[in-house]
């Protein structure tokens, strides 16, 4: 109390103490002053990061690495060098929500993503509202662009091309008649069993058509089940970690029966959990980037800065280019004057000539069937 007494009765140590905090405030205020603001363009990235899907989420964020690395060589965009903002979704749809919004609120102009279509489509609501483009390098359900939104794209296919593609194959070149369906609940993978099954119509006749949950490790139930019908072959939508068990599982109970899926499955992982079960499954995906001379000093490239390349690293590396080919030619990050670049735009990258159509979808469907053999996938011949 003497002490708050003396301070406020002494004029000269009040005067002291003030004109310290004046100068300390000051010196603050400089400090501040000085530091450069950050002024970046930033881009957003987002896919399973985490988890039993993660080697997924490297690949996207890898190829979206090398592509902004070379444009900020080049001195990056608009006078500005690229940042990007790499999201973790965990393939959850309430977490890639979340994630959408951190990113919006964090600035970004543009999003390369998301894998899942479980989780595109939801997070899709939130860039259209901000009116931010977003293009998935993966996800293929037709839902993503039925929803008429102006700000999506996508530069791979979509389910109802690739069912159809699997069913032509599986009735023309297989001649198969008697077949079992699994799926895994999910958007996508039960989105493209019923494009599959759909593209049947009536000239396979569907023994057996059922769902697993994603993330189970013991399917021999529902294998036990099918196994009864006696099915030609078993075609499965979902991802290669349930896909790997199930084509494991199945030739442990003696199901002999070939696999066949989407692209989900086609990742190395998939042969490395089935082993040797693997040998034969059928899949359907684009054509083998290895033959494309697009595509050439891409791979060179990523090979040699993170060894050999994911399914959709090439997809996740174009998808950027074209993003940043259009924030360019629009001269602006003003999402709206970039999607509308984005609908004009005719992109030749490493996969070729890309366009979109109205919905933002590619003008070209590119599925082929692929084969696991000698533990490798090959284009079947």
């Amino acid at each position: 109390m003497k002490r708050s007494i003396y301070i406020m009765g002494s004029p000269k140590i009040f005067y002291f103490f003030g004109g310290a905090l004046i100068v300390i405030l000051s010196v603050f205020t400089f400090l501040f002053g000085c530091t450069k603001k950050e002024d970046v363009i930033k881009i957003g990235i987002a896919g399973p990061m985490s988890g039993d899907q993660a080697k997924m989420g490297l690949d996207f964020k890898n190829g979206v690495e090398l592509a902004l690395s070379e444009w900020n060589e080049k001195g990056g965009v608009l006078g500005k060098k690229i940042k990007m903002m790499v999201s973790d979704d965990q393939h959850d749809p309430k977490q890639a929500v979340s994630v959408a919004n951190k990113m919006v609120n964090a600035g970004v102009v543009g999003v390369i993503g998301h894998f899942n279509s479980s989780c595109s489509i939801p997070a899709s609501d939130v860039y259209y509202r901000a009116r931010i483009p977003m293009i998935t390098p993966a996800s293929t359900n037709p839902q993503l662009t039925e929803k008429g939104y102006n700000n999506v794209f996508r530069v791979c296919g979509r389910d109802d091309q690739q069912g159809k593609v699997a069913a032509e194959f599986v009735i023309n070149t297989l001649k198969i008649k008697k077949i079992a369906i699994l799926h895994d609940k999910t958007t996508y993978g039960q989105g493209l069993a019923a494009e599959f099954k759909q593209s049947l119509g009536d000239k396979v006749e569907v023994l057996y058509y059922g769902g697993i949950i994603q993330g189970d490790k013991d399917f021999k139930a529902v294998l036990t089940a099918v196994k009864r019908k006696e099915p030609q072959l078993i075609y499965f939508g979902g991802i290669y970690p349930e896909a790997g068990l199930l084509v494991k599982q199945a030739r442990e109970l003696a199901l002999k029966s070939p696999f066949m899926s989407g692209d989900g499955v086609i990742d190395p992982k998939f042969i490395e959990i089935a082993g040797p079960s693997a040998e034969g499954t059928y899949l359907t995906f684009s054509p083998d980037p290895m033959n494309i001379p697009t595509a050439k000093r891409f791979l060179e490239n990523y090979n040699r800065l993170y060894g050999p390349h994911g399914p959709y690293s090439i997809y996740a590396y174009d998808a950027t280019n074209i993003l940043l080919t259009a924030i360019k030619e629009a001269g602006t990050t003003d999402g709206n004057k970039v999607s509308e670049k984005l609908h004009t735009l005719e992109f030749k990258g490493a996969l070729g000539t890309i366009k979109f159509d109205k919905k933002g979808d590619v003008t070209v469907s590119p599925y082929v069937v692929w084969i696991t053999k000698d533990g490798k996938f090959v284009e079947y011949k």
